[in-house]
């Protein structure tokens, strides 16, 4: 029997991004219409909403649309709309842009807009608030909660005040239970209670495995004479050769650019480093025309799903459901996930309300599921489902031919009648006998950047004195096996310097986590090549505070 305080709700949503805000409006819109009074909370490990926030953006509103069809008035998104769409196929000193014409009408981002999703997760907030959903930020769901009869109930916050070694603090909290009809888990990519679900219920069984990206990001004030307000460049090829990915700018509002790097984590260099890949193409004679005499001003990094339809896992359970990221419904080739993972919410919470109006209780919102097989998520997700596995298999520019070509059968109604697989990313990583080192350039300190100046710009902050986050099911692991067979590639996959090998040149090799770093990008989780490490989460409140990403 728990000694934890408890709170009883309708309905509780774990995860202030997107989905779980658009989920939260869209519930309470829907039981308003019907006059049923519904109490709805949000749960959001962040500092802040917005502050684990990151993405591009370029976003279609066309969820935005259909939950609040006047945010147009006085959102933040509204400022941008995007009035260029370039695409650029990168030598190491050329590029040549890619034909507009060429590319399937999806991919031209007409009616889009470009800025902050977590400014405008923040404006998601104040309409959610207004509507009476309880938002509390600073709590981690640490815990899934199970009834008798094996349905979820709720989650419970992790304790605050925890020393390292278990022990409790002066300023130690029990965590609080949360009790609800319905649990809707929107914690994003590789969401460590999402990831614990589909495991119990076997929602995996018959999708094919999750893959990744990871998304490097920085903001840059660049020269006002160089801003286009709403201009969109994403570029391919160099400097990755063997592994795909690109990079993005989004010119966005106060001559403020955007821009960031991708790669794929299907890569099988041991020794690249998706990091100091993104410097390098800072270098790039057209990207860094547009950054000299600017300056950088915020940094961030996150995985991405890019498994698309077909690793879309089964989406309810006994209690609750998956939604958002934590599904996985990213639209790879538009680079864009946003609209998607909102209207799951929204779809989700339309079924929670059916179900509390027929007075069913923790039972399956399979509604949620019907509705997102006959939606619109569904059919532009299969639209361009061959289009990460053939660029994975054959590479950016064959990969890039064969893929552009089923979309354009696709988009004038050929159906492929096939769809191809994934194969987990941490079983692509090669061994470091096959592979030479990376020499990759020391950073200038002007237009490229070390690890640690670019994490302090995250404003990332732990409490140092808790348990780590980061847990190793063998901590022998790194230097027993990751290091003599891969190189240990956690010292260079992730982006945050969290991950060191120490007394290497001396014989004495120890592995070091530096938790306190953690962007929270889950990169470590999925890359692992033995899986060896898990990601939860820590304190709430831990982790980045992104101002506007």
């Amino acid at each position: 029997m728990s000694t934890r305080e408890s709170m009883p709700y309708d309905l509780v949503i774990v995860g202030g991004g997107p989905a779980g805000l658009a989920a939260a409006i869209r519930a309470k819109q829907a039981a308003g219409a019907h006059g049923l009074e519904l109490s709805v909370c949000v749960l959001e490990k962040g500092s802040e909403i917005g502050a684990h926030i990151l993405s591009g953006a370029v976003i279609d509103p066309r969820a935005l649309d259909e939950l609040l069809p006047d945010w147009r008035e006085n959102c933040p998104l509204a400022e941008v709309p995007v009035t260029e769409n370039h695409h650029w196929m990168l030598s190491e000193t050329g590029m040549t842009e890619f034909p507009h014409a060429l590319l399937p009408p999806f991919m031209h981002n007409k009616g889009c807009y470009t800025g902050s999703l977590g400014n405008l997760c923040r404006w998601l907030a104040g309409r959610a608030e207004a509507l009476g959903v309880e938002i509390f930020p600073g709590f981690a769901a640490a815990e899934v909660l199970f009834a008798e009869d094996g349905a979820v109930k709720g989650v419970a916050t992790g304790d605050m005040g925890v020393r390292r070694d278990g022990s409790h603090g002066p300023n130690y909290q029990p965590g609080l239970e949360l009790h609800a009809k319905y649990t809707l888990f929107a914690e994003g990519v590789r969401g460590h209670l999402s990831k614990q679900l589909i495991r119990h219920f076997d929602l995996a069984r018959n999708s094919q495995p999750q893959v990744y990206g990871i998304g490097i990001k920085e903001l840059w004030d660049i020269e006002p004479a160089k801003h286009v307000p709403g201009r969109v460049i994403h570029t391919q090829g160099w400097p990755l050769s063997d592994a795909w990915g690109g990079g993005f700018l989004y010119h966005q509002a106060n001559n403020q650019v955007a821009l960031g790097f991708v790669v794929a984590l299907s890569y099988a260099n041991p020794y690249l480093s998706p990091f100091d890949e993104m410097q390098r193409w800072k270098t790039h004679p057209a990207i860094r025309a547009i950054l000299e005499g600017g300056r950088r001003v915020a940094y961030g990094a996150r995985a991405i799903n890019e498994g698309g339809w077909q690793a879309v896992p089964k989406l309810t359970f006994p209690g609750g459901a998956l939604i958002g990221c934590s599904a996985g419904f990213v639209n790879v080739p538009r680079i864009k996930g946003t609209h998607t993972a909102m209207k799951s919410g929204m779809m989700a919470a339309e079924a929670v309300v059916e179900a509390l109006l027929a007075q069913r209780a923790n039972d399956e919102p399979v509604a949620y599921e019907a509705a997102y097989r006959a939606s619109w998520v569904e059919r532009e997700l299969r639209l361009v489902r061959n289009t990460e596995p053939f660029v994975a298999k054959f590479g950016n520019t064959m990969g890039t031919l064969l893929a552009g070509a089923t979309m354009w059968l696709e988009h004038w109604g050929i159906r492929m009648p096939f769809t191809l697989g994934h194969t987990p990313d941490h079983l692509k990583t090669g061994r470091r006998q096959d592979y030479q080192p990376i020499a990759y350039p020391k950073p200038d300190g002007v237009i490229t950047f070390d690890k640690l100046s670019s994490v302090f710009l995250s404003n990332t902050n732990h409490e140092e004195d808790q348990p780590v986050h980061l847990q190793l099911a063998d901590p022998d692991i790194p230097i027993r096996v990751n290091l003599p067979v891969y190189a240990e590639p956690a010292q260079r996959y992730c982006p945050a310097g969290v991950y060191e090998v120490v007394g290497e040149a001396e014989g004495t090799p120890r592995f070091v986590i530096n938790a306190q770093n953690c962007v929270h990008c889950k990169t470590c989780d999925i890359k692992d090549p033995s899986q060896n490490i898990t990601w939860v989460a820590p304190e709430g409140g831990g982790g980045p505070n992104y101002p506007n990403m």
